[in-house]
């Protein structure tokens, strides 16, 4: 027979810490405005285009007047934060301590740490209103489909995903329409919550058309998942 033991458990400590976490970081960022979060690969060289094709995206958002969001750490995260902090606006990171992240990148001038992901990807989706997928590995993933999970539920407003790079992402999209749509697991109409786009000009245009048509600055308001 399984009993439980007396005293506490591994969450007894965990959930104070992940309360502290998401309300220091609603706090800190109250106030930035409308914020686009930029996911993508930690292992991606500063001499890659792709690192320069994000660099260029979030310059482009902050030139618009949005707050750029990333994860804090090296690769596409250093370039997301890099391209709106040159651009003079909002870079925010939200650190986390990982393997291949062993430093928090310089970018940013507002910078959470965070202990835990629940709390960290909370954030994320609790002060975006656009999202911009970059190539990356599991974390991508898991952020690109929490997102469109939160949106094909209706646990956060509808929100521009944007995966950038057709090259990368082509095989995905091809695999959920054979496999995923084909066995009725999702609808087609699923498949219009992301578009796929290569020209940074025209990832920032889809934003901010995006913002133009359903948001304005006064009717932004932060919140967490339902």
């Amino acid at each position: 027979m399984v009993t439980r033991t007396n005293g506490d458990t591994p969450v007894d400590k965990q959930i104070p810490v992940i309360m502290s976490e998401m309300a220091v970081a609603a706090e800190q960022l109250a106030d930035i405005g409308p914020a686009v979060s930029i996911f993508g690969s930690a292992r991606t060289s500063r001499d890659s285009p792709l690192y320069k094709t994000c660099e260029e995206i979030a310059a482009k958002l902050c030139k618009a007047g949005f707050a750029v969001i990333a994860g804090g750490g090296p690769g596409m995260m250093e370039a997301a934060n890099k391209g709106a902090h040159e651009a003079g606006g909002v870079s925010v990171g939200l650190n986390i301590v990982l393997p291949h992240e062993s430093s928090n990148n310089e970018f940013q001038t507002v910078s959470l740490p965070f202990e835990y992901f629940y709390s960290r990807k909370a954030t994320f989706f609790m002060h975006s209103f656009a999202y911009v997928a970059m190539p990356g590995g599991f974390g991508t993933l898991d952020e690109l489909f929490e997102a469109l999970t939160l949106i094909q539920t209706g646990k956060v407003p509808p929100a521009p995903i944007i995966l950038v790079g057709r090259a990368f992402w082509g095989g995905l999209i091809e695999w959920i329409s054979a496999q995923v749509l084909a066995n009725g697991m999702i609808s087609a109409h699923d498949l219009d919550l992301f578009v796929i786009e290569d020209d940074p000009e025209k990832v920032v245009e889809h934003v901010v058309a995006f913002h133009n048509k359903h948001l304005s600055q006064d009717e932004y308001a932060p919140s967490l998942p339902a």
